[in-house]
């Protein structure tokens, strides 16, 4: 993948969460600061962090669980430690944090 591949993914990823967001029917805010987009649960302040890493061509995911390193294998991102899919892993650390089922329906990332 080269460079403008990778940052062409990250930002279909990044917009593609943040739309999720918005038709989800959970009380979760979010905040994009250049490549690293930050969701806070309005419940209890907690936050889930994505972030671009370049130099790795990775997407990181920072939660209270722990942190996780997504690699794009086609047609999308793929933990390295987990195995889970980049939607998977989002539902199950919002849920963890939550405390009750999230699902962002997030598809095609």
């Amino acid at each position: 993948m080269s460079q403008a591949e990778y940052d062409a993914a990250i930002e279909r990823t990044l917009m593609a969460v943040e739309d999720a967001l918005d038709n989800c029917e959970w009380d979760i805010d979010y905040e994009r600061a250049g490549a690293v987009l930050t969701l806070t649960l309005e419940d209890n302040g907690t936050q889930v962090i994505l972030s671009r890493q370049s130099a790795n061509r990775e997407l990181w995911v920072a939660a209270k669980s722990g942190g996780y390193h997504l690699a794009f294998e086609n047609p999308g991102w793929k933990c390295s430690t987990t195995g889970e899919d980049l939607p998977t892993l989002l539902d199950r650390v919002l849920t963890e944090q939550q405390g009750e089922p999230v699902s962002l329906e997030l598809e095609g990332v």
